[in-house]
């Protein structure tokens, strides 16, 4: 969640000019990329803002039948694992243009760098434990320190050969795992099979125990009670936090290959390359999306099987390949037929820390018990178009609010603790 993009070339300045972008400098695109992505991002989030954080691991809702669960299969397949992907790129490219930039203006970009992830772990910190745990900062924090000590010197044609790795590297461990139970299991006597199968059933069972009280504190505690909860929430998901970081790594390399190529800095120029994104990878991936959904049908998430594996190769990669479609398809969009998305997702996404933020904020008091306690009162189908109605408020306050001011609030901040003073904030 960045947005460090230039689009001016890399001329020499004094180190003293060193600062956030200004209006001229930053590429159009990624701002509307940004304001697109944060309809996604809502649209996955908003289940998790009324349902245990803990329920992720169990994929599909069980309990939804009808219009509902028409809406939470569309979102898990459309949406879920599309859009996180989706933003990560957007970092990657706004890591590797400000190396860029800072470079080229004679700074130490190791130190600004490192400034600024410092600031994102901070602000991800505080998002995490006193409003929402499914915060995503923190992961993005730690794994800019990986981008910034393995990958800033990289060359570009070996960034997506990494990025392609690091994603898959998590796949791949997935599969020896349950490789290897799948042969216990035959090679193994019925006394060893039973007492294996009696432990997974154990965590299972302790798995649905933690949902049902974090489903408790939210939907019945005081706010102290919400913040020991997401303290237990927060400490559960570091115990996987490292494979996510391989693939999140991954997709950031990704990113900064698409940016440093040249592709996402001049988009007219590589028109070619955004409408394959569409036609070829935009159709390759629903194909394998819809054979993950089938297959997630009776599937126990919490055995890792081999059914288990291939229907979560198949999402991870499906997911990877949709969102180059769905970035494909904005990109040619701006550029073409819809160059007003600029004027109107633009301002949307140079706030998109703001914007994120603010979407934990009120959907956290709107469903929580410390605020309107609303929890599992909103069905599934209906927190669709609760979540367009919210981004569209976000897109008309972002353009109204950058209309009088350089930044939003989380931005001016993020910027001026990096650069160690206080940005201007009024145009």
């Amino acid at each position: 969640m960045t947005d460090a993009t230039d689009t001016t070339p890399a001329s020499a300045a004094p180190a003293s000019s060193l600062g956030p972008l200004t209006s001229s400098e930053r590429i159009d695109v990624l701002d509307v990329l940004r304001g697109f992505a944060l309809l996604g991002i809502l649209l996955m989030n908003i289940e998790y803002f009324t349902r245990p954080m803990q329920g992720i691991a169990m994929g599909l809702d069980p309990t939804l039948t009808g219009w509902d669960f028409t809406a939470g299969w569309s979102i898990m397949a459309f949406v879920q694992g599309k859009f996180w992907t989706l933003f990560s790129m957007l970092f990657g490219m706004g890591f590797a243009v400000m190396l860029e930039r800072i470079e080229a203006r004679g700074g130490r970009f190791f130190g600004i760098y490192t400034r600024r992830l410092g600031v994102l772990l901070l602000i991800g910190l505080v998002h995490a434990f006193l409003i929402w745990s499914g915060d995503i900062l923190v992961s993005y924090a730690l794994t800019g320190f990986l981008l910034l000590l393995l990958f800033r010197r990289t060359p570009v044609q070996r960034l997506w050969k990494w990025g392609v790795a690091l994603y898959l590297i998590p796949l791949l461990m997935m599969w020896t795992f349950a490789g290897a139970i799948s042969l216990a299991r035959v090679a193994s006597p019925a006394e060893e099979v039973a007492k294996m199968d009696a432990e997974f059933a154990t965590a299972a069972a302790e798995h649905a125990a933690r949902y049902e009280k974090a489903e408790q504190v939210y939907s019945g505690g005081s706010y102290v009670d919400a913040v020991l909860q997401r303290v237990i929430d927060v400490t559960e998901q570091l115990g996987f936090i490292w494979m996510f970081m391989l693939m999140l790594l991954g997709v950031f390399l990704l990113g900064a290959w698409l940016l440093r190529s040249g592709r996402v800095r001049d988009p007219v120029a590589h028109r070619s390359f955004f409408l394959k994104c569409v036609v070829i990878a935009g159709p390759v991936g629903v194909g394998l999306v819809l054979l993950a959904m089938r297959g997630m049908q009776g599937i126990n998430f919490m055995v890792p099987t081999i059914d288990v594996a291939a229907t979560m190769s198949l999402m991870q990669i499906g997911s990877l390949l949709l969102c180059l479609a769905y970035l494909g398809a904005v990109t040619l969009l701006t550029i073409g037929p819809m160059p007003w998305l600029r004027e109107w997702l633009g301002p949307t996404g140079r706030m998109a820390l703001t914007n994120y933020l603010m979407q934990s904020v009120v959907f956290t008091l709107l469903f929580y018990s410390y605020g309107l306690g609303l929890w599992g009162q909103v069905s599934r189908v209906w927190q669709v178009p609760l979540v367009l109605g919210f981004w569209l408020l976000q897109v008309l306050a972002s353009r109204w609010w950058l209309s009088r001011f350089r930044f939003g609030p989380a931005e001016w901040l993020w910027r001026s603790l990096t650069y160690g003073k206080a940005q201007p904030m009024r145009r």
